[in-house]
C-alpha cells in the first residue's frame, strides 16, 4: 500500500460532538479490555502476570486517550487557526495515526516548559468567568488555553502508552544449582505500531543461564532492550523474532514468545469497515456508544526442543526449536505455534452477529459485554 493510499484512509475529527462521542468510545473499550483480561484469566488460559501485564497497558493505552481527548477538546470550536482535529485510520484500524502519538511524546519532553509558561488552570478559569460577565462573549481563546494547560498536565504525569514502550523485565523463579543455574524472566514491551496504527503487546518467557541476572547487567540488558525493540514490527514473524533473539544472545533461551494485536476497532459511525463486520453493525442498529466491535489477535510461538550448536573449537550453545502451527501446512506462514482470534462487542452487536452467523466467525471467540461491565465468553 502506497503512502498516498495510506493518506487517504486517514480522517480527521473536524466535528466536535464525533470527537468527544470518538474518546468516550475508546474510553469504554480501553475498560473493557481490563475485563475481558480477567474473563481469559479465569479459563486458566492467562497466568495473574499476564493479566498485570496486559492491565498495565490497557491503563497507560487509557491515559494516551485521555490526554488526546484533552488535546482535542476544542474541536470544532477554536478558531482554524488552532490545530484542532484528530486524524484517525478510518479504514485499517479505527484508532488514532501513530503520528498522533509520535507528537505527543514530543510534546511530553516539553510539558514542564509549557506548564511553566503558561497561566494556571485556577487563572484561565477566573479569566473566563471575568470574559463572560464584564464582555457578554463566549471565552473560547481562554478555553482552548485552558484545554491545552490540562493536556500538558496530563502528559507530566507520565504512564501514558508510547509508539515505544522499552522492554521491562520480571523475574519468575530460579532453578538449578551453581553453574547449573537458570534465572526465568518475563520480558515485556509494546509498541504502537506505525503500518498498522495499532497497538501491539509482546510478552516473552526467557531462561537465563548468563553469570549475572539479566535486569541488572549493564552490559546484555541495554543490548537486550534495543534488539527488542528493533524487531518489534508487527510485519514480523514470531518466529523470526524469536531466532533471531536466540541466536543473538547464547545464554538467554526464548521459551515463549507472544503478540497481543490490540484492534482494529470498528464502528458503524466512524470506520469504513466491509465485509460480514459491516453488515452486523449495520443490522445491530445499537444506541450512542454499542455501535462497536475491537478484534484482539494473540499469537502464540513455543520451543518444543532443544539442540545443541556448535560455538567455536570447544564449546556448544543451545538453541531453540520452535513448534509451529501443524494445521493445514500453516505453520510456516504465520510463523507462529497458534493463532487465536478474538472480538469484543457489546450486547446488541452480538445478537445481530448470532442472527445472521457471516461465515469465518464460527471459530472466533466472542467476549460480550455490557455497560455495567459483565463480560460473557461464546464460542
Amino acid at each position: 500500500m502506497s503512502a498516498a493510499d495510506l493518506t487517504r484512509d486517514h480522517v480527521a475529527l473536524t466535528d466536535g460532538f464525533a470527537a468527544r462521542r470518538y474518546f468516550a468510545k475508546f474510553e469504554a473499550i480501553t475498560a473493557h479490555m481490563g475485563r475481558v483480561a480477567a474473563q481469559m484469566r479465569a479459563e486458566g488460559r492467562l497466568s495473574d502476570t499476564d493479566v498485570d501485564i496486559l492491565g498495565r497497558y490497557q491503563v497507560a493505552l487509557g491515559f494516551t486517550f485521555k490526554a488526546l481527548a484533552l488535546k482535542y477538546l476544542m474541536t470544532g470550536k477554536a478558531s482554524e487557526r488552532f490545530l484542532t482535529a484528530m486524524s484517525f485510520d478510518a479504514v485499517e484500524s479505527g484508532f488514532p495515526v501513530a503520528a498522533e502519538l509520535l507528537v505527543m511524546a514530543n510534546d511530553a519532553l516539553q510539558a514542564e516548559r509549557h506548564l511553566a509558561q503558561a497561566p494556571s488552570a485556577a487563572q484561565l478559569k477566573a479569566d473566563m468567568v471575568q470574559k463572560i460577565t464584564s464582555d457578554y462573549e463566549v471565552p473560547v481563546k481562554l478555553q482552548y488555553a485552558l484545554s491545552q494547560r490540562l493536556y500538558y498536565e496530563e502528559l507530566a504525569k507520565g504512564g501514558l502508552f508510547w509508539a515505544r514502550n522499552d522492554p521491562e523485565a520480571i523475574w519468575i523463579e530460579n532453578s538449578g544449582e551453581g553453574r547449573d543455574m537458570r534465572r526465568r524472566y518475563v520480558l515485556h514491551w509494546a509498541v504502537y505500531d506505525s503500518q498498522y496504527n495499532l497497538p501491539a503487546v509482546y510478552i516473552m518467557e526467557v531462561e537465563d543461564s548468563g553469570k549475572y541476572a539479566l535486569a541488572r547487567d549493564q552490559r546484555r540488558w541495554p543490548e537486550v532492550q534495543a534488539h527488542l525493540m528493533g524487531q518489534a514490527l508487527g510485519g514480523l514473524k514470531l518466529v523470526t523474532i524469536a531466532a533471531g533473539f536466540d541466536e543473538s544472545f547464547d545464554d538467554l533461551h526464548p521459551k515463549r514468545l507472544r503478540r497481543f494485536h490490540l484492534g482494529p476497532m470498528y464502528s458503524h459511525a466512524f470506520t469504513r469497515q466491509s465485509g460480514p463486520i459491516a453488515e452486523v453493525l449495520a443490522s445491530a442498529k445499537a444506541p450512542m456508544g454499542q455501535d462497536w466491535a475491537m478484534a484482539w489477535t494473540l499469537e502464540v510461538l513455543s520451543s518444543e526442543k532443544v539442540r545443541e550448536e556448535r560455538a567455536g573449537w570447544l564449546s556448544t550453545v543451545e538453541r531453540e526449536v520452535y513448534a509451529l502451527d501443524p494445521f493445514s501446512g500453516r505453520g510456516a506462514d504465520t510463523g507462529a505455534t497458534s493463532t487465536e482470534r478474538m472480538i469484543i462487542l457489546p450486547e446488541r452487536p452480538y445478537q445481530a452477529l448470532e442472527e445472521m452467523r457471516p461465515a469465518g466467525f464460527e471459530s472466533i471467540r466472542k467476549f460480550v459485554v455490557s455497560p455495567q461491565g459483565r463480560v460473557l465468553s461464546y464460542r
